[in-house]
């Protein structure tokens, strides 16, 4: 089955599939919220990153790129301590230090956004090999799945999904 097939009406993955899965993501703060809850999903479902995501946005400062890069040791181990999140050393210390990667593209492209335009289009190994030099704890499955759900791989949604047509009316950038 697929997400098309599960997601619709569902409490969490429901408003998730119909609203964002797909669409285009201009924003960095977002983007970069993408990124930290896909590479907190590797090795749990979705769902429990969904239901997370409130205290995800609470934990880390609703995703704001500068805050994070400036997380000290204290802030690392109190979000280490918070049951609201995944409290994994490796995906809280990889959240921090792809914070401080993404402000250097910044410097580079002019927004996060900017970056993934001037490598677009790719296939998703030309992607994975990108992910994999530029940021840490990204590998095939999370930056597939970081793609997919911002619009630069096609796939998110089936053609005969009712929602698909509003991700091609948004004009994602794998369309263009």
């Amino acid at each position: 089955m697929s997400y098309c097939d599960i997601a619709p009406g569902h409490p969490f993955h429901g408003p998730y599939h119909d609203a964002e899965y797909g669409f285009p993501v201009r924003d960095d703060d977002r983007l970069f919220e993408r990124l930290v809850l896909e590479i907190n999903q590797a090795g749990l479902s979705w769902l429990t990153i969904l239901c997370k995501r409130d205290a995800f946005r609470e934990a880390f400062d609703d995703f704001h790129l500068e805050r994070v890069a400036r997380y000290d040791a204290r802030r690392r181990t109190r979000l280490l301590q918070n049951p609201g999140i995944i409290r994994n050393r490796l995906k809280v210390d990889a959240a921090i230090e792809n914070a401080k990667r993404i402000l250097v593209l910044r410097k580079t492209h002019g927004s996060f956004a900017q970056w993934l335009d001037a490598h677009h289009p790719r296939d998703k190994d030309a992607w994975v090999r990108l992910f994999r030099k530029t940021f840490v704890f990204t590998g095939g499955e999370i930056t597939g799945s970081f793609l997919l759900s911002t619009g630069y791989l096609e796939g998110a949604h089936e053609a005969t999904c009712p929602v698909y047509r509003r991700v091609l009316r948004a004009k994602p950038p794998w369309k263009t």
